[in-house]
């Protein structure tokens, strides 16, 4: 039998076990504090989206990072509406991240969000940079899709093979 479990890399290349739960408005809180995130997760922008927002925390408890999800029952899938990890860990705040790999680890979770729900698998996610897109196909697989507006943000889809390698990077047998 198969486990989905979350995991994260450490600098020295220990894979650290996480857990994903719904964010707590304590969660939320923290990105207010020092080190400040780059996004207020407290703002109505987030907390009125609608979206399913979660926590990936260590065993320890530690908030690495933040997710913002919608379950889309009419496109039949799971769109990533934003995702943000640590300032300790944010490639565009330091050089050297406590820990890599979140990314991944957020956007596994949609995929399982979506395989519980019945859709396949199947992930969206909006690519607000050039650099983004560039990773989100280079190193997930992700295709372009048409977004819902002109001059939005470039959209990509997660879906068959690539979605099933991320998915199945996270099953352990027990």
């Amino acid at each position: 039998m198969a486990w989905f479990r979350l995991y994260i890399w450490s600098t020295n290349r220990t894979k650290i076990y996480v857990t994903m739960s719904k964010a707590t408005v304590q969660d939320l809180e923290r990105t207010k504090a020092f080190p400040q995130w780059q996004t207020d997760w407290t703002s109505e922008y987030i907390t009125g989206s609608g979206a399913d927002l979660y926590a990936l925390k260590t065993r320890e408890g530690e908030l690495t990072a933040l997710g913002a999800y919608e379950v889309r029952e009419r496109t039949m899938g799971v769109h990533i509406i934003y995702m943000e990890s640590q300032v300790e860990s944010n490639p565009t705040k330091t050089k050297t991240p406590k820990y890599w790999g979140i990314g991944r680890a957020l956007i596994a979770w949609g995929i399982k969000l979506s395989v519980d729900a019945g859709f396949n698998g199947d992930v969206t996610l909006d690519a607000k940079t050039s650099e983004l897109a560039k990773h989100y196909e280079a190193d997930f697989g992700a295709i372009p899709v048409p977004g819902p507006r002109a001059g939005a943000a470039p959209r990509y889809l997660i879906c068959d093979e690539a979605a099933q390698l991320i998915f199945t990077d996270y099953l352990e047998e027990v």
